[in-house]
Formats: C-alpha cells, structure tokens, sequence
C-alpha cells in the first residue's frame, strides 16, 4: 500500500478479515493505521452475521476516521444493515456481487459502492465482465441509483483496463497486477 501510494496508484483500500490475518498487528489497529495514511476511502469489513451485529460494527468503525467504508457481504441480514448504515450516513459497501439482480437490491438499499466480484465468476466459467457491462448500462439507465461500481477479484492487467472500459468507477487489485500492469 505505502508503494502504491507513492507512486500515487493507491485512491483507496479494500480489506477483509483473512488478509488482514496475515498482517502483523491486530485488525483494528491495521485499519486505523490505513485509515491515517490513505487519502481515499478504506473498506472495513464486518465479521457478524446479523444485521444488529454488523450496524453494530459499522458504527464503531465509522468513529475511526471520516474515510471509513462498511463492507458487507451480500445477504438478507448485510442488506438489512446497509440500509440501516445508509440511514445513519455511513458508506457501506456491498461485497460479494455475483448478479446485476444483487447489486441492484444493494443499491436500493443505500450501498454507496457494490463490488462484483469477477475473478471468481471467471473461475465458474461465467463471463465476469459482463456483469461490469451489465451493472454499468444498469447505473446509467437509472441515474437515481448512486451506488458505484468497485470491481473486485482483479487477478491480472487485463482485468484491471477491461474493467474500466466496461464502465466500472473503482476497480481494486492485489500488489502484484498494479507491479505487473
């Protein structure tokens, strides 16, 4: 992330519990750390299964920094949640986007940003940056849906420029597709 940022490639930051794992430290003190140094928003994700326990943890969040993000999984209790944080003006995140369907209820539900996750559709023989295309005419045709697109499951460069020109706003990558960009 430092690398990034001082090449100025770094507009934001997308964790999760498992590579925040990885880390040294402890998550809470990982993100608050991120939240200092990156300018852009920093995604924070939930680990509770019900909707009062990830509002919960999105209030606490928020208290970390004006930049945080609620990331939160696709599902009936994150979408209960979503809307709940949209209420209170915290940007949420909807992660795990596998369907134009799905990223349209996030977007109802208040989502600032859904993050389809294309690597993964690939994997299953699905055309992920269809749903890129598809979820980019969706946004535009309804203008008074807000929500971004943040492309996610990058897994190389092609990913990455065919993303952008698919239409998507965000697209977030490992390390080594920026370096191999």
């Amino acid at each position: 992330i430092q690398a990034a940022l001082e090449l100025g490639l770094c507009d934001g930051v997308t964790t999760n519990p498992s590579l925040l794992a990885k880390e040294k430290g402890t998550p809470e003190a990982i993100l608050k750390g991120l939240l200092k140094i990156v300018p852009g928003p920093v995604n924070c994700e939930c680990v509770s299964l019900d909707a009062a326990g990830i509002v919960a943890e999105g209030k606490t969040f928020a208290t970390w920094g004006k930049n945080v993000v609620v990331k939160v999984a696709m599902n009936h209790e994150g979408l209960k949640a979503v809307n709940a944080l949209h209420r209170l003006g915290i940007p949420t995140n909807v992660t795990l986007i596998f369907s134009a369907s799905q990223a349209y209820l996030a977007s109802k539900a208040g989502a600032s940003y859904v993050s389809p996750f294309i690597g993964r559709l690939d994997d299953i023989s699905q055309d992920g940056m269809q749903l890129i295309r598809d979820l980019a005419v969706m946004f535009r045709n309804y203008p008074a849906l807000k929500t971004e697109i943040l492309t996610a499951s990058v897994r190389n460069p092609n990913h990455m420029v065919q993303a952008m020109l698919a239409g998507s706003h965000i697209a977030t990558a490992p390390a080594k597709v920026l370096l191999d960009m």
